[in-house]
């Protein structure tokens, strides 16, 4: 079940960023360590001015956030992965949104890019952004009003 996060969802949301944010930096050249959700000030004040939804089925599983038209997380649990459940949260967040969507991906996480051309996504650009204060690449994708 998709539900709209609250403040006691709080530690279930650090757990799975800790368990998931790695993964969308594995197909880069470096190796990165962790900087947990909470210690990253400006991700967790993105986040927090965000609408936030979790996946729920007897705990808190996965999350999505999106700030006006901008997917800015979506994160499901390693041990629930497969079973759909960050397909049902991307088409909650879609639904949320009017006209255009944009989010951004590691350039290199073709597995969850591939999953967005599949919902009408396109790449329009490359940023460098960072993580734990490394450089990263990351391209900009957009999905059109006509999209789905």
């Amino acid at each position: 079940m998709i539900r709209k996060y609250n403040k006691n969802d709080y530690s279930s949301v650090l757990d799975i960023y800790a368990r998931s944010k790695l993964d969308e930096l594995r197909f880069e050249s470096r190796n990165f360590n962790l900087l947990p959700l909470d210690k990253d000030q400006k991700r967790l004040a993105q986040l927090m001015e965000s609408d936030i939804y979790v996946y729920e089925n007897s705990e808190v599983v996965g999350y999505g956030a999106r700030y006006k038209n901008e997917i800015r997380a979506l994160f499901v649990h390693p041990s629930v992965r497969g079973q759909g459940i960050g397909k049902e949260l991307l088409e909650h967040l879609l639904g949320e949104i009017n006209g255009e969507v944009r989010l951004q991906v590691a350039k290199t996480n073709d597995p969850v890019k591939n999953l967005y051309r599949k919902y009408g996504f396109v790449v329009t650009g490359e940023l460098e952004t960072t993580y734990s204060g490394v450089p990263v690449l990351a391209n900009q994708m957009v999905r059109s009003s006509s999209a789905g």
